[in-house]
This record gives C-alpha cells, sequence and structure tokens, in this order.
C-alpha cells in the first residue's frame, strides 16, 4: 500500500468516526444534559453555591421612584360633585437597599429562612425635588380609615364625626411628601388613642424603613431546580388567611428575587407579594435582550386583576359578595386593618375605562405603567425588572359622616411606585462567561460534527485527486494502433509521392 493510500485510508477513518461519533453525541444530548445538571447543582440556595452570596445581597442598585397625584379641585369635588382633577407629581427616587438577614438553613438544610431587610436613602439627583418641602394634596387616609371601620354603628360614627370636626380633619389634606411616605402624626388618629389602642403615626411607607416584613423559608432547589427559591412559608404559614378561598390565599412561587433555571416561554411564573397580600402570576411577552444577554420577558396578564365575571377564579378576592370591584382592581383592606386601600396598576393600566374616566388626569400607557421581569432562561437570573403598582383609596357616601353626603363610589388614587432594577456591568461579566461556558459544553458535538464535516470534505478532495491522477498516469503508457497505409510503408512512415517519369521527346 503506498504512503497516498494509506493517507487516504485514515482520512476517511478519522472523518467517518468524528461524525458517527458528533451526531451520536448530538443525538443522544449528552453534553447539554451534563451542563444543564452541573447548573442545577450550581443553583442551588446553600453555602458555597454559585448564587448563594448574590441572592444574600444582591450586587445590582435597586430604585424606588414615588409617583403622587396632587388634587387641584377638593372643593368642587367635595361640594358641587365634579369630577376629581388630579396632576403627577415625581418622581422622588431613594436608592433601595436589600439583603437577606438571619440566613439559616432548616430541615436539614432541605430549606433556608431568611428575614428580608430594606432600606431606603433619598437620592436629591434623581428626584424632581425636596421630599421635606414639597407638598401634596390628597385624601386624608387616616379620616377614611376610621369612617370605614364605624360606618356600621351610627352612634359610634357620629362620635367620630364629632371629633373629626374638633380636631380639624378633613376629607382631604396636604402633607408634604415626606410626610405622606414616613410618617406624621394624624390628630384624629391620636384622639382615638385615648378611646382605644391605635397607632397614632400614619404613613405609606411608616415603619417600611430598615426593617423586614416577617420571617420567609424557600426552597433550596436541591431536591428539585424548579423549586428554586420558591417560598415554602410566611410569618410561618403557608397558606394566607386574607381571603374566602384557598386557591386566593395559597403561597405561590418566589419572592420576586430569586427564579429557577432553563426557563420556558409555555410557563408561567407565581410570584408572592406581601404588599398585595397575594400570589400573582407573570407570562412570556416577548424576547428581550439586555446588556448582550438574551431575556425573556415576563408581565402579569389582565387576568389577574380581572373581575370575577371575567375570571371565576378572581372570586376568592372579593372582601365579600358586595365589596368585588372590576377589572383592574384589587381591595387590600383585609391587610391594611381594615381601611379601604385599593391596589391597581399606575393609572388603572389593564382596568376598566371607567375607572379612568372618572378621575381627570388619568392616562395608562403600556410603557410607563407595565410591570414586567426580564429573564435569562438559562440561568433564571434577573437582568431587567420594574415592578409598578398604584395604592388607591374607596371614597363612597359614609352614613353617619356629613362631610360624604355628596359623594359618589369612586375610585380616587393617591401615589404609585416605580421599582426598577438593571443588571450591573460585573454581574452582567459573570453571566456572559457562564453563559459562553454552557454554549460552548452544550454545542461541543456540534464541533465535532463540524470538524468531522471538514475531513470528509479533504477526503473527497483527496479521493478526487487519486482519481485524476490515476486517470493521467493510463494515459501516458497507452498506444494508438498504426493505419493500413503505414504498415505497408517500406520507408517506415516516410512514405513520398513520386511522379511518372515521362519519355524523352525527340
Amino acid at each position: 500500500m503506498t504512503r497516498r493510500s494509506c493517507t487516504l485510508y485514515a482520512v476517511g477513518v478519522i472523518c467517518s468516526t468524528l461524525l458517527v461519533v458528533g451526531i451520536g453525541l448530538v443525538v443522544s444530548q449528552v453534553f447539554r444534559t451534563f451542563m444543564h445538571n452541573r447548573l442545577k447543582k450550581e443553583i442551588v440556595l446553600v453555602e458555597g453555591s454559585r448564587v448563594f452570596e448574590s441572592w444574600k445581597s444582591p450586587p445590582p442598585p435597586v430604585y424606588m421612584e414615588y409617583f403622587f397625584f396632587n388634587m387641584t379641585n377638593v372643593n368642587e369635588f367635595l361640594v358641587s360633585g365634579a369630577k376629581p382633577v388630579v396632576k403627577q407629581i415625581g418622581p422622588y427616587t431613594y436608592r433601595e437597599y436589600r439583603s437577606k438577614d438571619n440566613v439559616s438553613m432548616v430541615e436539614n438544610g432541605e430549606k433556608v429562612s431568611a428575614y428580608n431587610t430594606k432600606t431606603f436613602v433619598f437620592l436629591r439627583e434623581k428626584s424632581v425635588g425636596d421630599p421635606t418641602v414639597d407638598n401634596i394634596t390628597t385624601v386624608n387616609i387616616p379620616a377614611w380609615a376610621v369612617m370605614n371601620e364605624l360606618k356600621g354603628s351610627f352612634w359610634k360614627a357620629s362620635v367620630a364625626s364629632v371629633m373629626m370636626n374638633s380636631v380639624g380633619s378633613d376629607l382631604f389634606t396636604t402633607r408634604t411628601v415626606d410626610e405622606l411616605l414616613w410618617g406624621y402624626e394624624d390628630p384624629l388618629l391620636t384622639g382615638i388613642a385615648s378611646l382605644k389602642t391605635v397607632e397614632k403615626v400614619f404613613g405609606l411607607m411608616y415603619k417600611k424603613n430598615g426593617t423586614n416584613n416577617g420571617e420567609f423559608v424557600y426552597h433550596t432547589g436541591e431536591q428539585n431546580y424548579m423549586d428554586y427559591g420558591h417560598v415554602e412559608t410566611w410569618k410561618g404559614q403557608r397558606q394566607l388567611d386574607f381571603w374566602t378561598s384557598n386557591q386566593s390565599n395559597s403561597i405561590n412561587g418566589s419572592d420576586g428575587s430569586a427564579f429557577h433555571p432553563f426557563l420556558d416561554k409555555n410557563e408561567r411564573i407565581y410570584i408572592f407579594s406581601p404588599d398585595l397580600c397575594r400570589s400573582i402570576h407573570m407570562e412570556f411577552e416577548k424576547d428581550v435582550e439586555v446588556k448582550g444577554i438574551p431575556a425573556y420577558r415576563f408581565t402579569p396578564p389582565r387576568s389577574v386583576l380581572a373581575s370575577k365575571e371575567e375570571n371565576p377564579a378572581n372570586e376568592g378576592f372579593c372582601v365579600t359578595p358586595k365589596e368585588c370591584l372590576g377589572t383592574g382592581l384589587l381591595k387590600v383592606s383585609p391587610c391594611r386593618k381594615g381601611a379601604p386601600v385599593v391596589a391597581s396598576f399606575p393609572h388603572f393600566y389593564l382596568g376598566e375605562e371607567k375607572y379612568v374616566a372618572a378621575i381627570e388626569g388619568m392616562s395608562p400607557k403600556r410603557e410607563h405603567h407595565q410591570t414586567y421581569l426580564d429573564l435569562n432562561p438559562t440561568t433564571g437570573v434577573i437582568v431587567r425588572a420594574n415592578k409598578r403598582a398604584q395604592i388607591n383609596i374607596l371614597l363612597n357616601r359614609m352614613p353617619g359622616f356629613p362631610k360624604t353626603r355628596n359623594l359618589n363610589e369612586i375610585i380616587f388614587p393617591v401615589m404609585f411606585i416605580n421599582e426598577t432594577v438593571v443588571i450591573d456591568d460585573a454581574s452582567a461579566a459573570r453571566v456572559h462567561k457562564l453563559l459562553l461556558i454552557v454554549t460552548l459544553v452544550s454545542n461541543f458535538p456540534l464541533l465535532i460534527v463540524g470538524l468531522g464535516a471538514i475531513m470528509l470534505a479533504i477526503f473527497i478532495i483527496l479521493l478526487y485527486r487519486a482519481h485524476k491522477q490515476k486517470t493521467s498516469n493510463e494515459e501516458d503508457t497507452s498506444y494508438s494502433a498504426v493505419s493500413d497505409k503505414e504498415k505497408e510503408d517500406p520507408q517506415n512512415g516516410t512514405y513520398i509521392g513520386l511522379t511518372a517519369k515521362s519519355e524523352p521527346q525527340e
């Protein structure tokens, strides 16, 4: 066997081996399965894992923006029943520092408990004004909370009405942004405190700076990666007790800080929110990219806050059969000490048009008022998020309170929040590196197939050249038969025609 034949044979063997092995690995998904299993073991809430420290102290900066609705026609609204006119003022922006405190492994390391502590620091450069100076005219929430609690008793309501007049507590109040957020001593609550035990100070974020909202117990994800970060209990409870059905009281999904890897576009993501006193779900909307990282955008659909007529599953969120609001609203008074607080998306986005039309100054826009999560599908890492929610107060006529006699039921907006986060550059670089490793390892069989294809091309070229060379050699060593005339030629191929000799003339 010649050297050329050996080379051709070797290339053929190598090429066929690479193709067979590569295709076999692609079909069997060995490397992909290996990489996925590796990630599932790394993305768990245990000491030393790839994500544990960043889960305890998230590195990307979180910003909390507060937007208030300033009421500009209080007298016309209360006296003549004019449509409320509001003007949005904001944002007042705070840097939100999050940390998981008192972290400890429980149930033999299968779960982990922690307290979610939040601290807020005001950022003047990202705000429209000074919260200690800027005034907002809005609903007097303490007064409405007291009226709502006492409306069932005419005598108690009458006493409370007299007390409101004596302390100068009106249906609307003007306070600074700082007071509305972090608290002020309300004269009506102070007066009632002498009769029953109530908090004298009111603020939308009162006692929420530097504090936590109770103990969470999470699944680590070691037993099942799909349970990674899911809430097992909150304040020791597996179920809530605010609502009227087991489905509504269920604690589902994570707390919004962790999501399992290998997300699917067809799945629903569940998030438990203590602020909303319930779990909500989100669905895939579209593919996006953040700092070069591919992500799936998940958003809450209209059905989350749909009326019981649109979504019968939401009937359990009705406080009573008579206290069931329309699409886009959720009355959260059961977990707000009976205060007539109603949650919605900003500007009643995804809500019924009648709520938007009832307030002059509402203008729902998807790009400004939608809540969404952008998650990298491979790792489950949050690369960008916007959590948006609005606080409203249900205003209506209250028996025993003459000041409300001219009112019809209306959902009045107080403020909305926009909690934002975008992955920082250092974390993005780590995600890029991890995704590169996953891609290379998962696609290693394709590299083998590609190399096999290259070797196949080389084999075909060598085979063609060998065939061409063989043909050329055969042409060099062959000959053709001579003609019959050449065989009879005595001059051996130098036949020359001669003319006949002529006779000499005399």
